[in-house]
């Protein structure tokens, strides 16, 4: 049996994100109203990226090592190819989803600078650092995952 949990440091980057966010949503105005749409665009993506996006990030060092605990059955495949399918399928649903992101992050970061809210000013700039890593490497990394499943039950059942 595949056990396949996002990798921890994703699990702390996107609790420490949204603790950060939630303390945001509780700021005077218009910091406080920046943060509110924020996390309403935001929500729902963390939630669909931690159904589809990130787990399979779980595998990488598994992968990355290739021995013997790296093989995945049948039903375990199924699982991951339907997560990373997914996510193929839903790349530019998800990367339209980031610029929507993005806008509401620069409201943030705007409200938050004219307000010398410098907590709410740093949210702004790792909120964007975070959508470009999973832009850049973690979606990325996410479908060679679920590719290189897919090639290593190929050639298994070669």
């Amino acid at each position: 049996m595949i056990t396949m949990e996002i990798p921890r440091s994703v699990q702390l980057e996107h609790a420490a994100i949204h603790a950060a966010l939630v303390d945001a949503t509780a700021a005077a105005e218009p910091v406080g109203a920046a943060a509110r749409e924020l996390a309403r665009v935001l929500h729902p993506h963390f939630v669909r990226e931690e159904e589809i996006a990130l787990p399979p990030l779980g595998l990488l060092a598994r992968l990355a090592d290739g021995g013997d605990g790296t093989r995945i059955s049948g039903p375990e495949t199924t699982v991951v190819l339907t997560m990373t399918d997914a996510l193929k399928r839903e790349l530019p649903q998800m990367l339209e989803e980031h610029a929507r992101i993005r806008t509401a992050v620069e409201e943030l970061r705007r409200a938050a600078i004219a307000a010398h809210d410098t907590a709410s000013e740093r949210l702004a700039s790792q909120l964007a650092l975070h959508a470009q890593n999973e832009e850049e490497v973690l979606y990325p990394a996410a479908i060679v995952v679920g590719e290189l499943i897919r090639v290593r039950a190929r050639t298994s059942n070669d």
